[in-house]
């Protein structure tokens, strides 16, 4: 009788253990990480400026986002790049935004947007929520969004000229 008593409590172990599994399995769906290819998802912000920008109103302009904060040494030193790039293809088309996801003040980032003399749109109240979208962990990050709103490429850390026109320059011909 030890060996069925042992039996029954390593059966009911296993029985509990099984349910726990099916039941954590019947939580919320984990949301799939975007991927290179996935449709960008929409979102709806205000600028510094109050202007609202709506991702799907741009749609059949190629758009570069690009998530930063201030502290990044990496979104420093090449903002001059997007800085040039933006200016370059603006009339043809090119969007370009940064999102500011870090905890500083909105005069913090804006002493930065001044410094840097960024032509275009900055987000500051809800860059994060939109880093959430975009499955951001780690800045900077620039995402690269073809006209139909595919992304078609997401680069971790600083990037050159060479990689915008490569990546986003196709489109701008």
């Amino acid at each position: 009788m030890g060996i069925d008593r042992a039996a029954q409590i390593g059966f009911g172990s296993l029985f509990f253990f099984m349910l726990l599994l099916i039941l954590a399995g019947c939580g919320e769906e984990k949301k799939a990480r975007l991927q290179i290819g996935d449709q960008a998802p929409d979102f709806i912000v205000n600028d510094m400026n109050g202007k609202t920008l709506h991702l799907a109103s741009w749609k059949g302009k190629p758009i570069i986002i690009r998530f930063w904060n201030t502290e990044c040494k990496y979104c420093l030193a090449d903002t001059p790049v997007f800085n040039q790039y933006f200016k370059k293809y603006k009339a043809k088309g090119l969007k370009v935004v940064y999102i500011n996801t870090g905890k500083e003040s909105v005069d913090v980032v804006a002493d930065f947007v001044k410094n840097l003399k960024i032509p275009f749109p900055v987000v500051k109240e809800g860059g994060a929520e939109v880093a959430a979208l975009f499955n951001v962990r780690v800045v900077p990050q620039t995402v690269i969004i073809d006209p139909e709103q595919t992304i078609i490429a997401a680069i971790p850390g600083g990037v050159r000229m060479v990689e915008l026109k490569e990546l986003a320059g196709k489109f701008l011909n």
